[in-house]
């Protein structure tokens, strides 16, 4: 049979009853022993002689004082015990049952469970504190979640369909295989390759398990890399490219084929929302000793002040930054982040708003090696 552990009103009478047997016992032990012994010797000083009736007298009403003080001061003890027990008892239990409550209404999936001030004591509040703490970010995890899963499933559906749609048309003999088709089929598994990767490496990097190669690359180098890499489609939509790179900015410590990806990311998603005619610019300037600010500045669709703070999320579809009708899988900036980050370095965006262009501003540590002059390429 399984034993039913005790509530906190048994444990509080059982704590206290302790404590007052303790002190009835340590109190019957003085009166009993060295009370007596000593209010004898005070009487006999006193003038008394030994045996005599007065002193038999005098120390049995002693002894039944002590008695009755005792009896009484034990049964108020457990009076005020019970008491005290049931009072605290219930000032701790209603909170902690609405903890408990709410705990298991987490259980149930129900993450929007709040607990509120219940003026137990600086304890319990610093215990709902952190149960709210934590409700929070469950919910908030759970809803990036649950949208990942949609987004993820919007992204495949499109591929998977045009997938499954040729392979039944080349089975009915509807369609039959040319060069047409296998391009068609060839994009669509790159399609659906490419987000796969791409989910890898934003779940690796945000993990910190994934390698850096890590070598001394001059910025100015690093940049023009990826104003080169990206001129032809620049000028393709007619977007202005520019680069403006501090004599003094120095050197970097980065896995140059990373860093090429973030800066790749970043002048992708630029010219994605940048319109012909349209101007981007990609610049880095020393921000302070032993930092480097790399900023990635357009004129394009820009990002409203309610989005700014989740165009880093994975597949975050709020605004035009991470419009589908765009393009894109919706995870480069996610990754271009995580990328900085797990180089020491931080990645943040700025907009005034929509129709205004928008800042990204990447930070990294700087070694110690001059820079490269400044130069411009328009597309």
């Amino acid at each position: 049979m399984t034993r039913r552990p005790r509530g906190l009103v048994s444990r509080f009478l059982l704590a206290q009853l302790l404590v007052v047997a303790a002190s009835l016992l340590a109190a019957v032990v003085v009166a009993s022993v060295a009370g007596p012994a000593i209010f004898h010797e005070h009487l006999i000083m006193a003038g008394h002689p030994e045996n005599s009736p007065e002193l038999l007298h005098v120390e049995q009403a002693y002894r039944d004082t002590n008695l009755i003080t005792l009896g009484v001061a034990l049964g108020t003890a457990l009076v005020c015990a019970l008491l005290v027990s049931a009072w605290c008892s219930r000032r701790i239990r209603g909170p902690l049952e609405r903890l408990t409550e709410a705990a298991q209404g987490m259980a149930h999936g129900r993450y929007d469970t709040r607990v509120p001030a219940m003026g137990a004591g600086a304890e319990v509040e610093a215990l709902a504190s952190s149960f709210n703490t934590m409700a929070a970010r469950l919910q908030s995890t759970e809803d990036t979640r649950r949208r990942m899963l949609s987004d993820l499933a919007h992204e495949m559906r499109t591929p998977i369909a045009v997938l499954t749609v040729y392979c039944e048309a080349l089975q009915d003999g509807v369609t039959h295989w040319d060069e047409t088709t296998s391009e068609l089929m060839s994009e669509q598994l790159a399609r659906l390759t490419r987000l796969v990767d791409d989910i890898n490496d934003v779940s690796r990097a945000e993990e910190g398990r994934i390698d850096l190669d890590r070598t001394e690359q001059p910025v100015g180098e690093l940049l023009r890399s990826a104003v080169e890499a990206h001129r032809e489609g620049y000028a393709a939509k007619g977007v202005a490219l520019e680069l403006d790179v501090d004599e003094s900015a120095g050197t970097v410590d980065v896995d140059r084929q990373r860093m090429g990806q973030v800066l790749g990311n970043l002048l992708t998603n630029a010219l994605r929302h940048t319109p012909l005619g349209g101007k981007v610019i990609l610049m880095a300037a020393r921000q302070g000793p032993g930092r480097i600010a790399i900023h990635v500045a357009d004129t394009g669709d820009g990002i409203s002040a309610e989005h700014l703070s989740h165009v880093f999320e994975r597949f975050y579809r709020g605004d035009t930054a991470r419009d589908r009708d765009h393009g894109g899988s919706g995870i480069g900036l996610t990754i271009s982040r995580a990328l900085v980050e797990a180089h020491g370095g931080s990645l943040t965006a700025t907009s005034p708003g929509p129709g205004q262009g928008a800042v990204f501003t990447m930070e990294l540590p700087t070694c110690h090696r001059v820079g490269y002059p400044a130069a411009e390429v328009t597309g």
